[in-house]
């Protein structure tokens, strides 16, 4: 058997600010100003490109318990997320990577190591950190890149023969598991792949993904993978700040209250108004951080990567919380102005039965 050759990569992720002046992160760190990413294998236009490509720093190789050695790299996002990447060569066989991809996806170990890591690049570059969260959300995630498999004869796999000859292979390695999957299993992890040329393969699962490519070619791919995974972070952040305010304007909403409860409700409904436009922005920036044309390969390739590890899922998770938002905000604005009309109609009848017993005693 020809022995398989790649790289197994970790991704943890952390959404731990507000935003990041990269700018003035580049100064701290003395990083080369940055260059149009990603860098597509193939003609595309010059706006598909990072709109703030993050900054990117080299950390010193990462050794765990079991005597591995990764490569180690740290990205900063302009809106508040870094991304750690340890990154570990191996020239092995089938069967030896199913057991590693499973390995490494279920040990805590290295979500411990990222933690450090990125505790030490905090301190370091806190300057260029706004509005630092006091809990950080995380999420990993486990890239293979395949470099070379040739079948018994020695000749590359096309896209469709490893498909076919490795079928069962791929799918527990994007699933993590080092045991047989059912067929229904199997067909499912095998259904989000995707091909370029016949020689290429992105394979991509809620877990890990497979790309069989160049290091050149398969970067692109891994760049997107990890910004889809920097989107989930962002839109579970914002899942958790509308649910928290949602919960507080509930309470307030059923709040019996004295004579001022409408101008309370005023002011509540001016502050959900101000998070929600808040929210919007930022999911439209989010959003905005990569550009596509639609029927681009690499559109696609979002597209399916960003449902596989539950963007859309939250996505719409967000935006149907930002509608309730926006309902709420137009009930309690309607129900103060019923108030303060309600409080004017008073205050006229008050004026006119005032000024009609002042008549009346006139004329007795």
């Amino acid at each position: 058997m020809h022995p398989l050759r790649g790289s197994f990569s970790v991704l943890v992720l952390y959404d731990l600010a507000e935003q990041i002046d990269l700018e003035r992160l580049r100064a701290t760190l003395g990083s080369k100003p940055p260059r149009r990413e990603p860098t597509f294998k193939h003609p595309a236009p010059e706006y598909v490109r990072f709109e703030r490509p993050p900054v990117v720093e080299d950390l010193d190789p990462v050794v765990i318990s079991t005597g591995e050695q990764f490569l180690s790299r740290v990205k900063y996002f302009a809106y508040g997320v870094i991304s750690v990447e340890l990154e570990l060569p191996f020239d092995t066989g089938w069967d030896e990577l199913v057991r590693l991809s499973s390995r490494f996806i279920a040990a805590q170990e290295i979500e411990k190591i990222t933690l450090e890591l990125v505790r030490g690049c905090v301190a370091r570059v806190s300057p260029a950190l706004g509005q630092i969260y006091p809990s950080w959300l995380s999420e990993d995630y486990y890239i293979i890149n395949l470099r070379e498999a040739c079948d018994p004869q020695g000749q590359p796999f096309s896209a469709e023969a490893l498909l076919a000859a490795h079928g069962e292979d791929l799918a527990r390695i994007v699933r993590g598991e080092s045991g047989p999957l059912s067929p229904a299993e199997r067909a499912d992890a095998l259904q989000s792949s995707l091909s370029y040329y016949p020689t290429d393969l992105l394979l991509v699962g809620w877990l890990a993904a497979l790309v069989y490519d160049t290091p050149q070619g398969a970067a692109p791919a891994v760049q997107l993978l990890e910004y889809a995974n920097t989107q989930l972070l962002e839109y579970r952040h914002y899942d958790d700040l509308l649910t928290r305010i949602l919960e507080n304007v509930y309470k307030n909403v059923e709040r019996r209250g004295g004579p001022f409860r409408h101008w309370r409700m005023a002011r509540e409904a001016a502050k959900l108004n101000a998070f929600r436009l808040e929210v919007t922005d930022l999911t439209e920036r989010t959003d905005n951080a990569i550009k596509f044309i639609s029927d681009m390969f690499y559109a696609r390739a979002y597209r399916m990567a960003a449902a596989r590890v539950g963007v859309t899922d939250y996505r719409n998770l967000v935006e149907r919380k930002l509608r309730i938002a926006a309902d709420l905000y137009q009930s309690m604005v309607a129900e103060y102005y019923q108030a303060r009309s309600f409080l004017l109609e008073v205050v006229v009848v008050a004026i006119l039965a005032i000024e009609l017993i002042q008549l009346f005693r006139g004329t007795l």
